[in-house]
């Protein structure tokens, strides 16, 4: 198609041709047949402001600023109907009209995004402005990729290889500094002839669990020479006398320190198959299924593999394959869980504790546990982009809530066969579903959540984002951000590190460094089992995410992920002076609006009226850290209590005040604490129906179905 002059109006044909290229997986050649298979043909509008176009052959492209999308469908709908026109008998050719339309008030010019249109444009013009939407800022358009945009991309990922690097060694270094009087301390009191580990909580549960393992670990060098010498029949009567226990370990003997969720589950009698699930917007995320292998026959790899980026369908088309919900009778199925990990992590977080673990402690009380993570994670995959395409790391994490998670929830009930399921969400993972739920997002999700249990929940934060090295990310420039970090994986020399270095070294280190940067301890952990917590983090993430939690405008400026600080301190004043209005009121009988306003259907919908969440909200259970320095959820808690959300019913809260952000998941306490607790929860929370087509989870036949009421 011949190219228009500078000076001459473009056809809209033309501008059609242009929008097209800009948009599409590769550039478009009349001689190259394979590019047409990928030009872009629609947007789709995942939500309003969610749009992810549609190439010729099916593919899904991500992430295209909003007006770029409207564009382009205006402009196709224009060409389409020129073409219907200029084929009717007494119509005169249209051209001219349309191109008046274009021109008019309804059309979005090629520099309304600030962001250039050509698809060989330099990165430069790719990048959007520095002043953006405060909570989800816009985010760069990435063309298809030229000479020149590989050569600009080459020299991000060579600048941040550097620059990058560096900021992590200095981070390292800072770890290993501060560490030094840790160690004097301990040489000290070992000097002295004390035993600097005596004063930790759970000291003695420490040592009587190490000795479990070193038991179980001979155990199993026994079992397996027996197995060796032994026949089969011989050996199975044997180990069956010696094994009655419901869960055989299949796994067992030193500690590999693999990052291998299967692995794990097996040392405890469990099993774990992957399915893959594609979002609407092309990402390939791992979804991970616990099961019992004694009641529960592994699908096929054809159906664990099907992708289609489909969300809530009616039905999967049957394969012949036994899911999951036809593997058991009714009464005895099991209610299904699905559990989202943190930020930096993968779900393998929830699997490391051994039977302490959150999601195995969950799969052996009876429940159905998926494990769901997020895009990227370990293995970075895409529908059709490549991994140094800067459009495969391009998505924050609006796009993990409104694309990730339903993908996830749909997957699980598509192969469970329930109408709703139990969420259960740590640190990022509760973010991105504290955002898909809110009503601009994609709140019609909370209508497929019987629960959502949030652990160390990240809305506001805490104290802890005021150290030096996230005040640096925080007051650089997004362009600076970019130089430094990139614009594809966040400091992927980490992930490097995890494959070079052995898993104990790896281990430790990771515990210091992030020990360094979050303020964590080890002290409520099973220290024994601490290198194998670090085996799954951490994962491939985008320099574009990070910047959202870190950056200029997002969440460590903003504080809040919902709303802005200006919105969050108008707020808190109004509240505090409500209080002290009421104060006034009982104290000297004054009157004031704002404790007037507190009273009533009208006081509701005034402190309602900034609300994030509507109707479809599911119910919430809320476990938070005291000493949880990262976020802060006793605000959280603040904006539930004072009639902030008029729609959210809390059916249990907890604070608990010795615990640290990752306490919830990793404390040698955490079943008794927190797990008990889910458990329970997410059962009172099942619809009736649900109860009677499901197995009771343990020590749970006793618990009333909930009443909708709040709770504590």
């Amino acid at each position: 198609m011949a190219v228009t002059a500078v000076n001459q109006p473009s056809t809209l044909s033309d501008r059609y041709a242009r929008h097209v290229e800009h948009l599409s997986l590769q550039p478009q050649d009349e001689n190259n047949p394979e590019a047409a298979s990928t030009a872009a043909v629609q947007a789709n509008f995942i939500t309003p402001r969610d749009p992810v176009i549609q190439t010729a052959n099916g593919g899904r492209l991500p992430a295209v600023p909003l007006a770029e999308a409207e564009e382009l469908n205006r402009l196709k709908h224009a060409v389409e109907n020129e073409g219907s026109q200029s084929k009717k008998p007494g119509k005169t050719n249209t051209a001219s009209t349309a191109e008046q339309e274009t021109d008019g008030a309804t059309t979005v010019p090629d520099h309304a995004s600030g962001q250039s249109t050509k698809a060989d444009a330099p990165l430069r013009s790719a990048i959007p402005p520095t002043k953006t939407h405060p909570l989800f800022p816009q985010l760069p358009l990435y063309g298809p990729p030229t000479l020149l945009r590989n050569l600009q991309s080459a020299a991000f990922q060579l600048s941040s290889a550097v620059l990058s690097l560096a900021f992590l060694g200095t981070i390292v270094l800072g770890s290993l500094f501060t560490s030094i009087p840790l160690l004097f301390h301990y040489s000290y009191l070992r000097l002295t002839l004390r035993n600097p580990d005596a004063r930790r909580p759970f000291y003695d549960e420490e040592k009587r669990r190490q000795r479990l393992r070193k038991q179980s670990a001979r155990a199993w060098k026994r079992r397996r020479r027996r197995a060796s010498f032994s026949k089969p029949d011989d050996c199975d009567n044997k180990e069956r006398s010696r094994h009655e226990e419901e869960y055989e370990p299949k796994e067992g003997g030193k500690d590999p320190l693999i990052c291998d969720v299967g692995y794990y589950a097996r040392r405890v009698g469990l099993e774990v198959e992957e399915f893959c699930v594609q979002t609407e917007d092309g990402f390939i995320l791992a979804l991970w299924h616990i099961y019992n292998p004694e009641e529960y026959t592994r699908t096929s790899s054809s159906h664990r593999d099907r992708d289609e980026p489909i969300v809530f369908p009616m039905s999967y088309l049957d394969d012949g394959d036994a899911s999951p919900s036809q593997q058991h009778p009714p009464g005895s199925r099991r209610y299904p869980v699905l559990l989202v990990h943190g930020l930096l992590q993968s779900a393998g977080s929830y699997c490391t504790n051994d039977d302490d673990s959150l999601a195995f402690y969950l799969a052996k009380s009876g429940y159905d546990v998926w494990l769901g993570n997020n895009r990227h994670g370990m293995q970075p995959r895409h529908q059709m982009l490549s991994y140094n395409d800067p459009r495969m790391w391009n998505w924050n994490i609006r796009q993990m809530g409104v694309m990730d998670l339903p993908a996830l929830v749909s997957r699980v009930l598509s192969e469970t066969d329930f109408p709703k399921l139990g969420l259960v969400c740590h640190s990022q993972g509760t973010t991105e579903t504290f955002v898909a739920l809110a009503k601009e997002q994609r709140p019609e999700l909370g209508n497929k959540i019987s629960v959502f249990c949030a652990l160390a929940p990240a809305v506001y934060a805490g104290p802890l984002i005021g150290k030096m090295y996230f005040k640096f990310m925080r007051i650089i420039s997004p362009g600076t951000f970019r130089v430094i970090f990139g614009i594809h994986a966040f400091i992927p020399f980490m992930m490097t590190m995890h494959r070079w270095l052995p898993g104990s070294l790896y281990g430790a280190l990771g515990y210091r460094v992030f020990s360094f940067l979050f303020n964590w301890s080890d002290t409520r952990w099973d220290r024994g089992l601490r290198n194998r917590f670090f085996q799954f983090a951490p994962v491939y993430v985008s320099a574009e995410s990070m910047r959202w939690w870190l950056g200029r405008e997002c969440f460590a400026s903003q504080k809040c992920i919902l709303a802005t600080m200006e919105e969050g301190r108008r707020e808190e004043e109004e509240d505090e002076g409500e209080v002290e209005a009421m104060e006034n009121y009982f104290d000297r009988g004054e009157t004031h609006q704002t404790e007037e306003r507190g009273h009533g259907a009208e006081g509701r919908r005034w402190r309602g009226r900034n609300a994030w969440y509507d109707e479809q909200v599911p119910p919430f259970a809320l476990w938070i850290g005291g000493s949880d320095e990262l976020v802060d959820g006793r605000r959280l808690l603040r904006r539930f209590e004072r009639g902030r959300e008029p729609c959210v019913r809390v059916v249990h809260q907890k604070i608990i005040e010795e615990y640290e952000h990752l306490d919830v998941i990793w404390a040698m306490d955490m079943v008794e604490t927190v797990g008990k607790e889910v458990k329970e929860v997410i059962w009172r929370t099942a619809s009736s129906a649900a109860r009677k087509d499901c197995r009771v989870p343990k020590d749970c036949g006793d618990l009333e179905i909930w009443d909708g009421s709040a709770g504590r």
